[in-house]
């Protein structure tokens, strides 16, 4: 990859990890506009540049994480379903991640639920996502299943079953996030780890992009969550669900006029 190709590709990693607008469908927008070919190395450097991501959330949050042993066992509690759903449907999963027209639909889809899911839940009585029961942590874990098709969005899928929680927008976002922490650093590893068994090495270069576009993700991502938390909070996610049909038509549009996308 190019610089600008690490530089663009870290910058949509930054900004759309944590909202609700499915990172993997602006991948594949950039990278066959910038005709970048899904070489092992690419698809590697997709899922690590998430670390910088990752060290965002930790920066922002850090004292939460000092609270009490009960938030990191809520966090697992929610990770279980996706976990044990991903491992076992992975073939099915692999295969899904190789139609860009799922991801298309899939973004029009959930842009419509985000079109209408603050009129859906409006009574919320969670203000503080520390709040939130055993139980509601494995049900926003559920929902979080759904981020297992393509397009979906696991910020969107987690939100959304979070304020189905009667958690805040706020708090809803924010557990999100934290989510989010397990189950990016675990993908992360397993990337690594099939890299490496695949025979492939990490050159000098490879490296210092790695290094360039993590700390790009990092800071872009500190902007976006500070950001986003704001206009969710006053305006709520309808702005979001529009985008998402957008993006997901321009995706439906560019498949339809015979250009051949693939998901890094």
């Amino acid at each position: 990859m190019s610089l600008f190709e690490v530089i663009v590709l870290a910058i949509i990693e930054g900004l759309t990890e944590f909202l609700p607008v499915s990172s993997t469908g602006h991948m594949i927008i950039a990278s066959a506009l910038m005709g970048v070919a899904p070489t092992p190395f690419v698809k590697l450097f997709t899922i690590a540049i998430q670390l910088g991501t990752i060290l965002s959330v930790l920066v922002l949050y850090y004292k939460r994480f000092f609270r009490s042993l009960s938030f990191y066992y809520k966090l697992v509690v929610a990770a279980i379903p996706a976990s044990i759903l991903g491992f076992l449907l992975s073939d099915f999963i692999d295969g899904l991640l190789e139609s860009p027209l799922t991801v298309g639909v899939m973004l029009v889809l959930g842009g419509v639920v985000l079109l209408f899911v603050d009129r859906w839940f409006n009574r919320p009585t969670v203000g503080d996502s520390d709040d939130i029961t055993y139980g509601q942590a494995f049900k926003i874990g559920l929902y979080q299943c759904l981020a297992l098709i393509p397009g979906t969005s696991r910020s969107a899928s987690t939100i959304v079953g979070g304020m189905a929680q009667q958690l805040t927008r706020k708090a809803a976002a924010e557990f999100s996030f934290f989510l989010a922490l397990p189950m990016m650093f675990g993908a992360t590893l397993l990337k690594l780890k099939d890299h490496f068994d695949g025979g492939h090495q990490l050159s000098g270069a490879e490296i210092n992009q790695l290094v360039i576009g993590n700390f790009i993700g990092f800071v872009v991502a500190i902007i976006a969550i500070k950001s986003f938390i704001g206009v969710v909070t006053k305006y709520g996610f309808k702005a979001f669900g529009w985008y998402r049909i957008i993006v997901g038509g321009v995706i439906i549009a560019l498949l339809l006029s015979g250009h051949s996308l693939q998901i890094l």
